[in-house]
């Protein structure tokens, strides 16, 4: 097994109850950062220097950073900030380790994928 927790798709669903705000308010600052010309890439990388570095992080990215620590300490996989993708570990009834994936924009989770496939292989989540 890859993950030591495993939500049921009726934990997933409570879940996002207080997880969507925090997945609006990261694609809000996504988006100032990126209108700023922020790569987040560059203070992973650059140790906080070089062209969008003066040292520190932009508030915007603090505020992002304790968000994703939030999401994730919840046992949730955070796959892109931007659009508010996550995944939720799950186990099927064969014992098989997959992801329940969900979207911001969808209104509630209606996919599941294999690990492996990413979200280029999500399946409707009555096929689980």
């Amino acid at each position: 097994m890859q993950y030591t927790k495993h939500f049921s798709l009726e934990e997933a669903r409570e879940s996002l109850v207080h997880i969507k705000p925090f997945l609006k308010r990261m694609i809000e600052l996504k988006e100032i950062l990126d209108e700023r010309g922020v790569k987040e890439e560059k203070y992973f990388f650059m140790g906080n220097i070089g062209k969008n570095g003066t040292g520190t992080y932009p508030t915007e990215m603090y505020e992002m950073i304790n968000l994703i620590k939030k999401i994730m300490d919840e046992g949730i996989i955070l796959k892109r900030p931007d659009i508010g993708l996550i995944d939720f570990p799950h186990l099927r009834t064969t014992g098989e380790e997959v992801y329940l994936c969900y979207m911001y924009d969808e209104p509630d989770i209606l996919y599941w994928h294999k690990i492996e496939e990413g979200f280029a292989g999500r399946k409707p989540i009555e096929d689980l």
